[in-house]
């Protein structure tokens, strides 16, 4: 793989995860670009539909879930604060498991915009507070920190976030 986008996206794709939406961001750029079909390498067989709002993201995953697929939704975190409702009445409620990447802006005192401040530093108390579990990207460990929140999507079968702090 050429770059960290492909190899964790390539883990996924081998792990059966083959449907994406989402909305953009910076520090997720080379997983949109990979997924939209821009990079050098043929990419493997995949779907992926571009949303203009998450929650609208979160609706078509429950979409590809429901024809049998393993749905990945893609996010900056202030997305996540934006489709809380959606999550915690469809998706929690009817136990629907899908895999949530969020880039995780403002965290732990990056330098990044100010309008990240406060769901960076609260993006954790968040998740936990309506009970979607997450695990924390290790780019040096990508394989590792890939399988782990793999697993907890399985035992807990409701959707489960990974959070990304370093641009892919």
């Amino acid at each position: 793989m050429s770059n960290v986008a492909e190899q964790f996206l390539q883990l996924l794709i081998d792990r059966g995860h083959r449907s994406y939406t989402g909305v953009p961001c910076s520090l997720l750029k080379g997983a949109f670009r990979y997924l939209e079909g821009e990079m050098e390498q043929e990419r493997p067989r995949i779907r992926y539909v571009s949303a203009v709002r998450e929650d609208s993201a979160l609706g078509l995953a429950v979409g590809m879930y429901l024809g049998g697929e393993k749905p990945v939704v893609l996010m900056q975190n202030s997305g996540l604060g934006y489709c809380l409702n959606v999550l915690t009445s469809l998706h929690l409620v009817y136990s629907i498991p899908m895999l949530l990447i969020i880039s995780w802006r403002g965290a732990e005192g990056m330098n990044d915009a100010v309008e990240h401040e406060v769901m960076g530093k609260n993006m954790p108390d968040v998740l936990s507070a309506v009970g979607i579990p997450y695990v924390l990207l290790e780019t040096d460990k990508i394989e590792a920190s890939v399988d782990a929140c793999l697993a907890r999507l399985e035992a807990e079968q409701k959707p489960v976030a990974l959070l990304i702090r370093e641009a892919l």
